[in-house]
């Protein structure tokens, strides 16, 4: 959300409040009571102290921030969940977001149908924490003798999750790519203690695509089901299932035939925090949900969102800022589709110049929008390439001119000399530096960041 963004920003959120306001309206006056009243003084005091407190923070929104996965929401969405919040709907039932409800079901069937699911049960979650610890509940009910086995590369939430729910983790290393072994999978799958293999379209760290193609006919074979980490890659699945941008498509249609996938709409689908999303093929994954309330789920309705949730409450302004993002931006190569390939080649034309570059040394050609390197360094030595990149992160950050915002990836040595095999392995680790372009923005500006970034790398290896 740029300046200009901003600007629209200040015709459209009066039109929210009037809302509210018209909406109000209809059920007559009543007088407030005091215990609500604040003075005004005090308020404006209070507010220019937020104000200034907000002024610690890092530029998300502007291409020299090019560190974690993180951007603001777009105007719709601000706009969409500002307005459904002066209502303060909650979607667990339909009696607490009747309007709320409605637009969730919807924005989920959008999300089912990026992914080419047929048929689908699922809702939106505060988090991909949460979904992907509903989707290994139902992991756990379905097979609750075995296990669940992850890529080393994996978000660490699984291996958290397997704790959380009494399951047996089975940690799978990872190719010299990034992705899940299959070789070792096949090796971990003939044991028979394995029920559900975890599969990740985008590694949170390299945004590795495992080739879930190739994983659901493995796992097939030995009994076991398959889910999909999609939380931050998944929105590629529109350019993936087209065959376009340049993409595999075999793991992205492999999708549908699979048991269950998350998605984060607050990574690449231009969302506030918190907004992810659960979603199971097979509808009757909802029975695993089943229970009942003595004081909710009393109004009409087919099913209940909570019914088919392990969370409780939940913000139905969520669903409305998705609902409406969608309706501006559909789910289509040509309406989101167009962010996605702006960041993929951003990313990919990064990669060309770090590839040429005598200050730096691309770490890992990107599969989606997530580029790593470091310093190119005299001796090539692990503990050399960690304190350069440690210091380019630092540099950037804090020069008080022409600041950028990066982040660090920590990648063992094992990894490194795998894809660097003249490394010199003095060191356990090494951290290398990690942007991701998950703006589209990141396009145009790239030839700016990119001659700051490898400045900074040759006065960090000096």
């Amino acid at each position: 959300m740029d300046l200009n963004d901003l600007h629209d920003l200040r015709g459209w959120l009066p039109r929210a409040l009037g809302v509210a306001e018209r909406w109000g309206g209809q059920f007559g006056p009543y007088e407030t009571h005091d215990a609500h009243r604040t003075d005004p003084e005090a308020f404006t005091e209070a507010f220019d102290r937020l104000a200034k407190r907000m002024d610690h923070n890092y530029p998300f929104f502007h291409p020299r921030y090019a560190g974690q996965m993180v951007k603001p929401p777009h105007p719709a969405a601000v706009t969409g969940y500002l307005t459904a919040m002066l209502f303060n709907p909650n979607n667990h039932a339909a009696e607490g977001g009747p309007a709320t409800t409605e637009m969730e079901r919807e924005a989920v069937a959008d999300l089912a149908a990026m992914f080419g699911l047929a048929a689908h049960v699922g809702h939106l979650t505060t988090s991909g924490t949460m979904a992907n610890l509903e989707a290994l509940y139902v992991a756990r009910q379905l097979h609750p003798d075995r296990g669940i086995a992850y890529s080393a590369e994996c978000h660490y939430t699984h291996e958290r999750m397997c704790h959380v729910l009494g399951m047996e983790g089975h940690r799978i290393p990872a190719d010299a790519h990034g992705r899940i072994d299959l070789d070792a999978l096949e090796s971990a799958l003939r044991g028979g203690r394995i029920g559900t293999v975890v599969v990740t379209t985008g590694t949170t760290g390299l945004g590795a695509v495992d080739p879930v193609h190739e994983v659901l006919p493995l796992a097939r074979q030995y009994g076991a089901r398959v889910h999909v980490d999609a939380a931050y890659g998944g929105f590629y699945a529109i350019l993936g299932r087209a065959d376009t941008g340049g993409i595999d498509p075999a793991p992205w249609q492999a999708i549908a035939a699979c048991d269950s996938v998350v998605v984060d709409p607050h990574k690449q689908g231009l969302q506030p925090y918190g907004c992810g999303a659960v979603l199971f093929p097979d509808p009757r994954a909802g029975r695993h949900f089943a229970h009942d309330s003595p004081y909710t789920y009393f109004t009409d309705s087919d099913l209940h969102l909570g019914e088919i949730s392990l969370e409780c409450s939940r913000a139905g302004a969520a669903a409305a800022a998705l609902w409406l993002t969608l309706q501006l931006l559909p789910l289509t190569p040509d309406g989101f589709g167009r962010i996605l390939s702006a960041n993929r080649r951003a990313a990919l034309h990064w990669s060309d110049l770090i590839t040429a570059s005598p200050d730096l040394t691309l770490y890992q050609r990107p599969d989606l929008d997530i580029v790593t390197y470091f310093p190119t360094t005299a001796d090539g030595s692990l503990s050399s390439v960690d304190a350069a990149s440690d210091r380019l992160l630092r540099d950037g950050m804090t020069a008080e001119a022409d600041p950028v915002f990066l982040s660090v990836l920590r990648a063992d040595a094992d990894a490194f000399v795998r894809r660097h095999p003249h490394t010199v392995r003095d060191a356990e680790a090494a951290r290398v530096i990690r942007s991701v372009l998950i703006k589209p923005e990141h396009e145009h500006y790239l030839p700016t960041l990119h001659a700051r970034v490898a400045e900074l790398a040759a006065h960090a290896r000096a």
